[in-house]
């Protein structure tokens, strides 16, 4: 059989052809595709992301568009913005800049382990683009290295309120044919468990978990199946850091400790909370 990929780059093509010239596939996960594209009206390059076929045909468009339009509202240095979204030929999608630089997931690919100041200085980063969109009422709920953007010196942080869109757009539906909202390896027990009420403190536990996996190499919970890493996140504790990785201080084991409490009221309110415990001497 021909693979999808192709009549989605076409579909999109011709049916955005007034606003944007597609370019050329950038990135691909378990929901999207991603293209950059030429923007005809604002004479820019961007990134185009579109669901896949099967995962839009699940979705309750207007919640979709209605819900990822929340995130366009914020505006931060260190936040991706969103420039556009919108339904084309039955495929939903939605625009970023094109950002020149790498993933974090790409740099922990090459390096696997990263100096203990650029860790801070990432995780930094993103703990204060997280603490922004917290105080406007923007949970990320897919904090992880694939959205985590290095460029030049600074860390951003991409896909605001993709996460929230996917699951009130999809509801059962979702759920049914099996999609996960969110990714196991840095997803928290209650997201884990279904909880709907998530707040900051879900993105403080996967933040912990990258930086966890940017000082060793590896992240706290990992497993054969998506099943068996949720089931390991929500019952058993997280493995010492020091011990994979033993010049990171007590102070920072301890911090990384309880922002991956399994207990929401047990993590740090905040994720500058827990950049401050961190960095505390």
């Amino acid at each position: 059989m021909p693979s999808p990929e192709p009549a989605v780059r076409e579909r999109l093509a011709r049916a955005l052809a007034d606003r944007y010239v597609i370019d050329q596939e950038i990135g691909r996960g378990g929901m999207a595709l991603v293209y950059t594209a030429q923007d005809l009206k604002h004479h820019r390059t961007v990134a185009i992301k579109v669901l896949r076929p099967e995962l839009s045909a699940s979705l309750g468009t207007d919640r979709f568009l209605r819900e990822i339009e929340i995130s366009a509202q914020l505006q931060h240095p260190l936040v991706v913005p969103l420039y556009d979204s919108g339904e084309a030929d039955g495929l939903l999608y939605y625009v970023m800049p094109f950002v020149e630089g790498e993933s974090l997931r790409d740099r922990l690919n090459r390096e696997r382990q990263l100096p203990m100041d650029q860790a801070l200085a990432i995780c930094r980063d993103a703990a204060e683009a997280l603490s922004y969109a917290h105080s406007h009422g923007v949970v990320h709920r897919d904090v992880k290295p694939e959205n985590i953007l290095l460029a030049g010196e600074r860390a951003m942080v991409a896909d605001f309120g993709v996460a929230r869109a996917l699951s009130v757009a999809g509801g059962e539906a979702l759920t049914d044919s099996g999609v996960a909202i969110g990714t196991p390896t840095y997803m928290s027990p209650e997201q884990a468990a279904g909880a709907s009420d998530l707040d900051a403190r879900t993105d403080t536990y996967a933040l912990a978990c990258v930086l966890f996996e940017m000082l060793s190499g590896e992240p706290p919970f990992t497993g054969a199946t998506p099943q068996a890493v949720i089931a390991r996140q929500v019952t058993q504790e997280p493995p010492s850091v020091r011990v994979l990785r033993p010049t990171v201080s007590v102070t920072m084991e301890s911090a990384i400790g309880k922002a991956l409490a399994k207990v929401p009221a047990d993590r740090f309110a905040s994720t500058v909370a827990f950049v401050e415990a961190l960095e505390a001497s």
